[in-house]
């Protein structure tokens, strides 16, 4: 596997904290103008151990397969819906024009846009949150969003999806 790119960027104003981030495929390091180059080198593989780290803990191991999202549903029908909430299948598919998954309650089928594929996985959970109360009330009722707010991060993911829609200008509700 490749070295990632690295850019650092040294300030004089900067003077004692070193941040590190991602712009496309590299990895770009804040550090103040002072550091030695020994030190650069010391923050530069620190900092992309930790970003990482933190990238890493974001990922959900559902985004894997269809097999790996059925498995992630079993588990939070379980969570939140004491078991009650069984599909049938549940798959990535292309990108979804209007939606970023979709319930077929009948034949208890979900289907996740892989637009989801690279959100945080609290975000992915939600989502599959939604999907799985559907199969309990089709509608988005009262009632459905009773069930649906059991997740305790309903609200934060709904934000960070309008976000990403405007963002991209995919105009996706996330309360679809």
């Amino acid at each position: 596997m490749a070295e990632p790119r690295v850019e650092v960027r040294r300030s004089k104003r900067r003077t004692r904290t070193v941040t590190a981030y991602r712009e496309g495929d590299t990895l770009i390091v804040l550090i103040p103008a002072r550091l030695s180059k020994k030190e650069e080198a010391h923050w530069v593989q620190e900092m992309q151990r930790r970003l990482l780290r933190s990238e890493t803990r974001r990922r959900s191991p559902a985004r894997t397969s269809d097999a790996a999202l059925l498995a992630r549903c079993g588990e939070l029908s379980a969570l939140y819906f004491d078991g009650t909430c069984d599909p049938r299948s549940v798959r990535w598919v292309p990108p979804m024009r209007t939606r970023w998954a979709s319930c077929t309650p009948v034949d208890r089928t979900i289907r996740v846009s892989e637009r989801l594929r690279e959100v945080p996985a609290w975000v992915l959970d939600y989502v599959l949150v939604h999907e799985l109360a559907h199969l309990l009330v089709p509608g988005h009722g009262e009632d459905f969003w009773e069930l649906a707010r059991r997740y305790p991060r309903t609200d934060r993911a709904v934000g960070y999806l309008e976000g990403l829609s405007a963002a991209a200008g995919w105009g996706i509700s996330a309360a679809d």
